[in-house]
């Protein structure tokens, strides 16, 4: 019978590796749909699960090839930056989105951290992102936006 690699201890690192993963961009999330932007609460967690699951498997299949890891993350940051990109959204000469957009690649940042083994660069990315928006939304910075995301006529 083939080996699926299937150890008891690997699987329970992993799924906590990916939960912790999820549990640090949920906040963000939150604090997105709660702010300006409804995109981002299942976007960002989701996300964040799937750079982690993405740096898990570059670790365990390839940990001494560093060409293939560097592949695998600018995949990864590629297609992060796609679904960001998404987020933007143009009206007229008003241009909204873009800090969803930046805590969505923050989201895979903190994934692929997690992911590799630095919980530690994962939790500062997260309580910073989380802190920077709030901190901003409290001075009261929303660019051109008023508290409903609409720009001043």
């Amino acid at each position: 019978m083939a080996d699926l690699g299937f150890e008891f201890q690997t699987i329970l690192s992993d799924i906590a590796r990916i939960l912790l993963a999820f549990a640090l961009a949920l906040p963000i999330g939150w604090e997105r749909r709660h702010g300006r932007r409804s995109i981002a609460f299942r976007t960002l967690p989701i996300v964040a699960l799937a750079a982690c699951g993405f740096a898990l498997i570059i670790d365990t299949s390839a940990p001494a090839d560093n060409e293939a890891r560097a592949r695998v993350l600018q995949g990864v940051i590629t297609g992060i930056g796609f679904i960001g990109g998404g987020a933007i959204v143009k009206q007229g000469s008003t241009v909204k989105g873009l800090v969803t957009a930046a805590s969505i690649w923050n989201a895979g940042a903190i994934g692929v951290a997690v992911g590799l083994g630095a919980a530690n660069i994962a939790i500062v990315l997260s309580l910073t992102n989380l802190f920077g928006l709030w901190l901003l939304s409290m001075l009261g910075v929303h660019g051109r936006e008023d508290d409903n995301g609409n720009s001043p006529s």
